[in-house]
This record gives C-alpha cells, sequence and structure tokens, in this order.
C-alpha cells in the first residue's frame, strides 16, 4: 500500500521535480532555495557554517541554491554580517564544491541596498538615485554622482569576476524589494532629470551588460526584479512592470518576481496572515511579457502541492521555496519519496535575523542541523508530554532506533501548537502538530493519551497558569463572561494581540495593556501590520503602562514613566503573559514547559537536545 501512495506522489510531482535548463546547464529539479539573510557570516565573508548550510538543501534535491546576496561596492553595509562580494570568493568555491555533487546550480547573488540600507557601520553617506530620505530609517541619502554610478557598474563586473573565478553556474543581480537597482527603477525614490531619471531602467541595463560580458557563454543570468511596489500613486505597478520585463527579459536568463518597497516591506516576506503563493497573479502577467524568459514564482509558497500547482496552471516555470527548505532541508527529496515535508510554519519567528541581536538563521520547525544520531537500539524510552518538546524528544529517539513511549495527559496529541494554531495568522503551527504526531506514529512510537504517568526519562509537559483567566483558555475556546476585555500583554509577543483580535472579531470592547511603546514589540516583521489590523479592530492600545488593579468594572492602569494612574473599562483581565513550569521528576530530563514556559523554537530545539543527551549516556 505503501508503495502504491509514494508512486502516486511521484507521478503527480513530475514537473516540479523536473530538471530545468538554463544556459546550458541543468538544475536537478524547479526548486530554488533564494538569497535570504543568515548571520552565519564571519567578518563579510561566507563561512564553513554557510557552506553546511546551503549543502544540506543541495543534498535535499534543491534544484538552484542562491547564497545571501553580497554587496558589489564597500559603501554598502546593510547589517552587520553583510556578505562582501570582494571577500567572498573563497566562500563561493566552497559552497559550489559542497553543493555540485548533489546536482544543484549555485548562483552568486549580487547587489547593492542603497537608502535601505545603514550607514552605521560604513561610516559613510547612503547611495540613492535622488536625496529622498528612506521611509524606515528616515536617512537622507545622498544623490549619486556619475562617479558613483560608475563604480557602481564596475563594483558589479568585478563581483561577477570573482563568481566566475569561484566557478558559480552564474549570477543573480538583485533588483528587488531592497535594492538599490530597484530604487533607481522606481517614481518613489528616483527624481532625477539626468538620463537615468528620464530612463529609469538604464541602470539596470547597463549592470546586466556588465554582469553578461563577464559571465561569458554558459553561465547563467538571473535577474531578481520588484514587479509591484505596492505604492501605485508612483511607484512600480503591475502594468508598470509589464512593460520592464519586455526591455529586460530578453537580457537574461532566468527571471524571478518579487514584490514590495520601504513602503511595504512586509510585502516581500509576508507571515501567515497572508495567504500562501500571494504573487501567483504577479507572476503570470509577468510571464506572458517575459518572451519565453524562465520565470519563478516567489512568495510564501511552502506546500509542495502548491508549488505543482502553480507549474500546471502556467504560473510559472519554476518556483522559489526558500522557507520551506529552511523548515525542511530535504524537501525535494521527501517529495520524490512521498514523504510528508516538515512544515514551514510561515511565522518569520527564527528565520529572519536582521535585527540588532544578530542571531543566526533557524526555524521553529527545524532549529538546528540534525546530525548523525547515536545509535539507539536496545533503549526503553518514556516521554511525558505530548506538545512539541516531546513530539520531538520522541521523535529524535525513535529515529536512532529506541523503542519509545510517549504519555499525554489530554486527549490528542500538539499540546500548545494547537493553542497557537487558533491565533489569527497562526494556522499553520496545527500542520507541524500533525507532521509530528504522524511522524512518530510512522517510526512505531507507542503513545497512550488521556494517562498520566508518575514519572519519565524526558518531561516534557505544559506550562502551568495559576489562576485567572489565561490566553491558553481564550484559545481553547474556555467560555468568558460579558463585558468589556482588557488583554494583559507583558512579553509583547504574537500571543497578546492575536488574542485582542480574536476577541474583538467575536464583538468584545478590547483594551491592549502593555509596558512597550508599541504593541506586540516582538513581532518583527508583523510588528506594523500587527498593528494596523488592531486599529481596524478597534482594539484600545494603552501603551507604556502597568496593568494595577481590576475589579467593579475597571482597571486601573498606570503610566510606565510616571506612575500616573487612570482607568479604563474592564468585566474580565485575560493575561497574556507566561505561566510556571511543569514539575520534573528527579532523575528526568525536562524539555519545553517543564523547563520554564518557551516558545514553540525553544521547545523544539530542547526536545531534540533532550533526545540527544540520553542518546549520548550508554545504555544500562
Amino acid at each position: 500500500m505503501q508503495r502504491v501512495a509514494a508512486g502516486r506522489a511521484r507521478a503527480a510531482l513530475t514537473g516540479l521535480l523536473d530538471p530545468l535548463v538554463l544556459a546550458g546547464r541543468t538544475a536537478p529539479s524547479r526548486v530554488l532555495f533564494g538569497p535570504h539573510e543568515t548571520n552565519l557570516g564571519r567578518g563579510r565573508a561566507l563561512s564553513p557554517r554557510h557552506v553546511a548550510y546551503y549543502a544540506r538543501r543541495a543534498a535535499g534535491g534543491c534544484g538552484i541554491v542562491v547564497p545571501e546576496t553580497a554587496s558589489v561596492h564597500v559603501s554598502d553595509h546593510p547589517y552587520e554580517r553583510a556578505p562582501l562580494a570582494a571577500d567572498c570568493g573563497p566562500g563561493w568555491a566552497a559552497v559550489v564544491a559542497a553543493c555540485r555533487p548533489h546536482g544543484a546550480l549555485v548562483l552568486a547573488s549580487l547587489g547593492h541596498t542603497g537608502a535601505q540600507g545603514t550607514s552605521g557601520h560604513a561610516q559613510t553617506a547612503l547611495w540613492a538615485p535622488s536625496a529622498v530620505p528612506d521611509v524606515v530609517t528616515r536617512e537622507v541619502p545622498v544623490p549619486m554622482e556619475q562617479a558613483e554610478v560608475d563604480a557602481l557598474v564596475a563594483g558589479f563586473a568585478a563581483a561577477t569576476r570573482i563568481a566566475v573565478a569561484a566557478d558559480t553556474d552564474g549570477v543573480e543581480v538583485d533588483a528587488g524589494a531592497r535594492s538599490l537597482l530597484r530604487q533607481f527603477a522606481s517614481g518613489l525614490t528616483n527624481s532625477r532629470t539626468d538620463a537615468y531619471g528620464a530612463d529609469r531602467l538604464r541602470l539596470l541595463r547597463e549592470v546586466l551588460a556588465a554582469v553578461r560580458a563577464e559571465l561569458g557563454p554558459g553561465r547563467v543570468l538571473a535577474l531578481r526584479l520588484c514587479c509591484d511596489e505596492e505604492a501605485p500613486w508612483a511607484g512600480i505597478t503591475p502594468e508598470l512592470a509589464v512593460g520592464h520585463v519586455r526591455a529586460l527579459a530578453p537580457l537574461v536568463d532566468l527571471l524571478v518576481v518579487v514584490r514590495g518597497s520601504g513602503l511595504a516591506p512586509s510585502a516581500h516576506r509576508p507571515d501567515g496572515h497572508t495567504p500562501p503563493g500571494f504573487n501567483a497573479d504577479l507572476t503570470r502577467s509577468v510571464r506572458a511579457a517575459a518572451g519565453g524568459t524562465p520565470v519563478v514564482l516567489q512568495g510564501s509558497v511552502v506546500d509542495v502541492a502548491a508549488a505543482q500547482r502553480a507549474l500546471d496552471d502556467g504560473v510559472a516555470d519554476a518556483v522559489e521555496m526558500t522557507r520551506a527548505q529552511i523548515a525542511d532541508a530535504d524537501l525535494v527529496r521527501r517529495a520524490r519519496a512521498g514523504v510528508p515535508v516538515r512544515p514551514c510554519t510561515l511565522c518569520n519567528q527564527a528565520c529572519q535575523v536582521r535585527d540588532v541581536r544578530n542571531p543566526p538563521v533557524s526555524c521553529v520547525a527545524d532549529p538546528s542541523d540534525e546530525d548523525a544520531l547515536p545509535d539507539g537500539a536496545g533503549r526503553r524510552v518514556t516521554v511525558v508530554g505530548g506538545g512539541p518538546a516531546g513530539l520531538e524528544a520522541a521523535r529524535v529517539l525513535a529515529s536512532a532506533g529506541a523503542d519509545v513511549r510517549l504519555v499525554e495527559r489530554s486527549g490528542r496529541l500538539g499540546g500548545a501548537l494547537r493553542l497557537v494554531a487558533a491565533l489569527p495568522g497562526r494556522a499553520r503551527f496545527a500542520d507541524l502538530a500533525d507532521w509530528l504526531a504522524g511522524e512518530v506514529a510512522r517510526l512505531g512510537v507507542r503513545v497512550e493519551l488521556r494517562t498520566a504517568a508518575e514519572g519519565g526519562d524526558v518531561v516534557a509537559m505544559g506550562a502551568r497558569w495559576p489562576g485567572g483567566v489565561s490566553a491558553a483558555d481564550v484559545l481553547a475556546g474556555g467560555e468568558l463572561p460579558p463585558g468589556p476585555v482588557v488583554v494583559h500583554d507583558p512579553v509583547g509577543g504574537p500571543a497578546g494581540v492575536g488574542v485582542a483580535e480574536l476577541l474583538a472579531a467575536a464583538g468584545r470592547q478590547v483594551t491592549l495593556v502593555t509596558p512597550d511603546e508599541v504593541a506586540g514589540v516582538r513581532l518583527g516583521g508583523d510588528l506594523a501590520p500587527a498593528n494596523a489590523r488592531l486599529a481596524r479592530a478597534g482594539v484600545r492600545r494603552e501603551t507604556g503602562s502597568v496593568l494595577r488593579a481590576a475589579g467593579g468594572g475597571v482597571a486601573v492602569l498606570a503610566d510606565r514613566w510616571t506612575g500616573e494612574e487612570r482607568s479604563v473599562p474592564c468585566a474580565l483581565v485575560v493575561d497574556a503573559g507566561p505561566g510556571l513550569p511543569g514539575e520534573v521528576p528527579p532523575g528526568a530530563v525536562a524539555a519545553g514547559d517543564a523547563v520554564a514556559p518557551r516558545t514553540v523554537l525553544e521547545a523544539v530545539l530542547e526536545g531534540r537536545r533532550a533526545a540527544r543527551a540520553l542518546l549520548a549516556v550508554p545504555p544500562r
């Protein structure tokens, strides 16, 4: 029965898993791993961690690997560990050597962020077509004179020579959401009166010509092109992009369609509040204008079946599945075998790393590289708790050959993942719960539901709330008294904002109270969209505030800085703060909420570490 199901899966997925020929070079599949910040670098060079990261995706069947974008000129230093093309030659060569045995093509991504960078590292003025303040940083760039324009074109040419010397299969030129080349092409940021203003594509054509001259025959020239800035009053629109594509597509071998700009940064890489595959219609129109140049669909494509449908429907010739392959490096290999793929949750919580903390790239579903496991044959292990930490521990132990029993006191596996999935935009966390439950079943783990255990080898029980109404109670569907609700959010995470949205959608009068200066301060790329949603929903946001007391139909708040008190209507307080850790019997390895209230990332990681810790101890 399994062989029949696997055979059907392979037949249905023929197109996505078919080779793609570009400039005489053959990619083993039509799946791309696109450029993204990783913070894996050493200085401004690619590191051995980069090499291992990309090699893992190539081994998993990825067709085209594009390492994170390297700046072509020293004036561009957009984040601390941003690669510089001049320093990337050895790293690109190492990536090629690691990926080529698996058949994957490697394209060096080249770019310059211009006004959307930062002067904090380079300590020089930002380059831009015009002196238009960046909408995010508010920094005013210097308009580029001809000398800087020439230096930029020369920088792309020099970077291409380095990539060719490293034996990459080609390069990808970045004219996407955060690029200087997009800024030249857009009326939002280009108000020049010279030739580069009269013809806003002139600089991009010059760059492509310089890169093509250095590539020579037989290497791929790809272009990542913004085709919608979501600013129709002056920016690049889908209609305008069609004309851009007709002019540019004959100059390149591959075209990756993206959207977004400084005015719409979340449009480039939205979270689960935006439907997957949101660029499909835009990409379809671009492909119709591309004159036969292969076109890539980019934009939250995280399911193999959805990627295949895009090819079947003529949307694109290939599909970029970057976050999907961060979640599961073996995505293509699993698809070929008919094995379920570890799902991407589209949460942007660990894979979006461009911030002041410089965290390395990670994923809530797969938070660390899975090295070879010690042999667990002959071991008998009991895991207590069927949430993300317990399920991951059981999965890893069973993968190593251990005999695993998992005990869960409720009637369903998944724990906090099921609760998180009830939040707006977080439904895909239920897919992760289903995948983990399916994996432990596939690996032969004995699952006992509605069973309490006195002890166990790994304890990963859920957190406890000492009293009152918690966000978990609301997400579990608990009955609430009528009247105005105050959601107390001391941590600034997705729970407070999401619960406030849910209650407002149910018709409740909601006040969100946070000590931070903005609601949901830990939401990353969803921060601005989340506050916009709260405003549209009528949620009152009391920022910089501390909850002092509640009762008698009001909640007493105090200003965080002055201590001045005020009251808001309140029949019920919902606590969106963390709970208390579970109890761990002596001798057991704790994981997840048994350690302390954890995020999904921490829970999965600690479940994996707990399993490895047990496997590292010689059996008794």
